[in-house]
């Protein structure tokens, strides 16, 4: 699926702020990313879905040597990854619903009004399809940005600190979710620095953990 080979990135400064990355995202897999802030998790998701491209080393994504793609191969990469920021960014004058079913506008494709209930649904968010993003709680912007972001049935999601602002609970709702999306075939990776809830998540999924540490990608030990 996606494949970092000995893969880094620096500044034009010269700065290197990762380096050696390998990595193999399969089919069905479930990944944690921790490691302290500045370390450079965002850095590596987004080098992931091609918003940022390596300075060294290599990247392919189903096949494809992300140094190599044009915009349009871009876009259609993007398309088979969902990303859940840890910053959710809504229209602020549209309705959730329509929020959510802007990633099919933007690839030109048709709202299947039934199966957008559905995805509403399957994230608690039913009652607040026509609310709009400023009257959500925490909790719910999350969700809603979870929904948005597998609206286009992704092969991968990445997730920057979904959880970073929400309460325990919430967080574990919205891990579940998380959970459930693994266990329907796609492939996850969550970046976060909470050590309690990659405990809690292992108890229900197979997972492994990965950390960033001096500018390397390492597997975490059993410690966690």
């Amino acid at each position: 699926m996606i494949e970092m080979q000995e893969a880094g990135f620096g500044y034009q400064d010269g700065a290197e702020l990762l380096s050696g990355m390998t990595l193999s995202l399969q089919p069905g897999m479930f990944h944690f990313l921790t490691g302290p802030s500045g370390s450079g998790k965002t850095t590596l998701l987004r080098l992931l879905y091609a918003d940022l491209l390596p300075t060294s080393g290599r990247i392919t994504a189903f096949g494809q040597d992300l140094r190599g793609l044009g915009r349009d191969e871009i876009a259609a990469l993007r398309r088979r990854v969902g990303v859940v920021h840890q910053d959710t960014q809504f229209l602020d004058h549209l309705p959730v619903a329509e929020n959510v079913a802007l990633p099919l506008a933007v690839s030109g494709q048709g709202v299947d009004m039934t199966a957008l209930r559905d995805l509403l649904g399957w994230v608690q968010l039913g009652q607040q399809a026509r609310a709009l993003p400023p009257s959500l709680s925490g909790g719910e912007r999350q969700r809603a940005a979870l929904a948005r972001a597998v609206i286009l049935s992704p092969d991968l999601v990445l997730a920057d600190e979904p959880t970073g602002n929400l309460d325990w609970d919430m967080s574990m709702r919205l891990m579940q979710l998380l959970i459930e999306l693994n266990k329907s075939g796609k492939t996850v990776l969550v970046a976060t620095h909470d050590l309690n809830l990659i405990r809690a998540a292992k108890a229900q999924v197979a997972a492994r953990v990965l950390r960033i540490a001096g500018g390397k990608l390492q597997l975490a030990g059993a410690d966690l």
